[in-house]
């Protein structure tokens, strides 16, 4: 079984070693040190997760509310890509999305990524604001995204089998 728990510092050589294992396809070298920051001064503050699997962290993804109250943005998500396509990403992004429609004040969720994967949130009604050309680097663009949410309260599981798929 893996687990979705809370990040906690001692998971930052894991979180940094799925980074890594990501760049070039899906980060560029450039944002590493941004993410290594992230986790060592930014993370414990975030509702920043990890999936955990035989002690070993496998995908991590976090969420944080605007200072308004009315915005979730997502950042930092990946998954090992040795375990992508099994449903990894879908678990944190729903759990995710299930804690931000648990506040009632929020009404968007955002977020940025790449050409690569923006496919992937626009299949949960995620749709883009902006494309900026290689806005991450060189042949990496950026894209903004929104989804729309109203408050509710969905109860689901933060443990799943490893037969979930996307």
């Amino acid at each position: 079984m893996r687990t979705i728990r809370r990040y906690i510092p001692e998971d930052l050589d894991g979180c940094v070693a799925v980074f890594d294992a990501n760049v070039p396809g899906f980060f560029c070298v450039d944002e590493r040190p941004s993410f290594v920051d992230f986790l060592m001064h930014h993370a414990v503050h975030w509702r920043y997760e990890v999936i955990e699997h035989a002690g070993k962290v496998v995908a991590c993804a976090g969420f944080r509310v605007s200072k308004d109250g009315t915005t979730a943005s997502l950042a930092w998500g990946m998954v090992d890509p040795a375990l992508q396509r099994q449903g990894l990403g879908t678990a944190l992004l729903q759990a995710r999305l299930d804690a931000a429609a648990r506040i009632p004040s929020i009404r968007r969720v955002i977020l940025d990524t790449s050409q690569h994967t923006h496919g992937f949130y626009a299949r949960f009604g995620f749709v883009i604001l902006k494309v900026t050309p290689d806005g991450y680097g060189d042949r990496l663009d950026r894209l903004d995204m929104e989804l729309l949410i109203s408050p509710q309260a969905p109860s689901r599981s933060q443990h799943f089998d490893d037969g979930i798929a996307d």
